[in-house]
């Protein structure tokens, strides 16, 4: 067996009726308490409404209630999201007087670049300001012909995992679908990357990750809202196979993800034993290694060709054993799967260190040996603070410098 043959899939287990019930009601309650953060109305300070974030039915209401036929609404969706236009003046297809009428009661917002930086390898990091003051970063990791957008959630994180600096940001609220599909829209406004392709063509910001800032599964109803925006085939027209969503391990919601969104999944695991995941990522203690493992095995669509990504950071002396190596290859078993290991990435008080080179490449043989793909990843944009567990915003430090 090698990393091109990985163990073969038992069928997965499914929830007993009892249970299924158990897990919507822990869902619903883990809506209503992230309800508390929820992002600000979608309004300006004038009265105008921004159209960005607004599902197609929406959209089509809104139309209605300015006394405008729903064709309206296929009309602007392909403007917005498929030619990536701003500005109603300059969507040709739609009269003058009623692109002043939209002008008046509309606008297509995109989130204010406060801060863009590049890296020396090309990692283009942006800090994004909302229209309420807070900001959220994005990035975005270039390949030779393609690569990924990281998108941020939430701005600041709940979840304190030790070895991620944005974890040691408090969290403030959760992203809108506006602001979620407005880091992807600014990011390709930043590339000129529209239209949106419609002859098979790749762009360069050819998928998307949730793995910025904050937890994806506690903004879920934002999250879900804004990757079937991206999805949709009449706009953005990303595939669900090149978008990608992290959790650190909510489980309920892992289950609702799956069976609406059916995106690819990454796990950000961490660890090969409860005592050591409770400490680094404290969300373990709610939904243990056990329980974790078996969502994955439910999370349908997964498959040899489809493999569900396992985020595990090497901290040296940590978890860098080769006997966690092995318990790792235990824990796999029966998953479509795939490691992606990454040197873990410094940032100013971290009380950990990277892995030895060597220790991480013994690390990746145990695995691949096993059947598991293992790249090793390599760190992009560390220079400017853009690499994996380092995003948080530099905003909340000038802003105590200030006060």
């Amino acid at each position: 067996m090698n990393a091109l043959t990985p163990p073969a899939a038992p069928p997965a287990a499914s929830l007993s009726e009892a249970q299924a019930g158990l897990r919507a009601e822990e869902a619903a309650r883990i809506l209503a308490k992230t309800a508390l953060f929820a992002p600000p109305e979608a309004t300006l300070a004038d009265g105008r409404r921004d159209l960005v974030g607004l599902s197609r039915e929406e959209l089509a209401a809104e139309m209605v209630a300015i006394g405008e036929k729903p064709f309206r609404a296929k009309q602007l969706w392909h403007w917005i999201y498929h030619q990536g236009t701003a500005d109603f003046a300059a969507m040709s297809t739609i009269a003058k007087p009623m692109q002043r009428r939209l002008a008046e009661r509309f606008v297509v917002g995109r989130p204010e670049v406060a801060t863009v930086q590049t890296s020396a390898d090309e990692t283009r990091k942006w800090l994004f300001r909302f229209r309420d003051g807070q900001q959220a970063e994005t990035v975005y990791i270039p390949e030779e012909d393609r690569g990924a957008v990281c998108i941020s959630s939430q701005v600041g994180c709940t979840l304190s995992c030790r070895f991620c600096h944005t974890g040691t940001q408090r969290l403030v609220r959760n992203l809108s679908a506006a602001e979620i599909v407005g880091q992807f829209m600014a990011a390709r406004d930043s590339y000129g990357e529209w239209p949106s392709p419609t002859d098979g063509a790749t762009r360069l910001l050819s998928n998307v990750v949730m793995m910025g800032m904050g937890e994806p599964l506690y903004n879920y109803e934002n999250v879900a809202k804004a990757l079937r925006i991206l999805m949709d085939g009449e706009g953005i027209g990303l595939s669900r196979r090149r978008i990608t969503l992290s959790t650190s391990g909510v489980v309920p919601m892992m289950d609702r993800c799956g069976a609406e969104l059916n995106v690819g999944l990454a796990v950000s695991l961490h660890a090969v034993t409860d005592e050591l995941r409770d400490e680094i990522v404290p969300l373990n203690r709610k939904y243990p290694i056990a329980e974790l493992m078996a969502a994955c095995r439910r999370y349908p669509g997964a498959s040899n060709a489809r493999r569900i990504t396992f985020e595990y950071v090497m901290l040296r002396g940590v978890n860098d054993s080769e006997a966690e190596a092995r318990e790792l290859v235990r824990l796999l078993r029966g998953i479509p799967a795939k490691v992606n290991l990454i040197p873990f990435n410094p940032w100013p008080g971290s009380p950990y260190k990277t892995s030895h080179s060597e220790v991480i490449g013994r690390f990746a043989d145990i695995l691949n040996e096993a059947g598991y793909a293992s790249p090793i990843r390599r760190p992009r944009g560390r220079d400017i603070l853009a690499a994996c567990g380092q995003l948080k915003t530099e905003s909340e430090r000038r802003a105590q410098r200030q006060a």
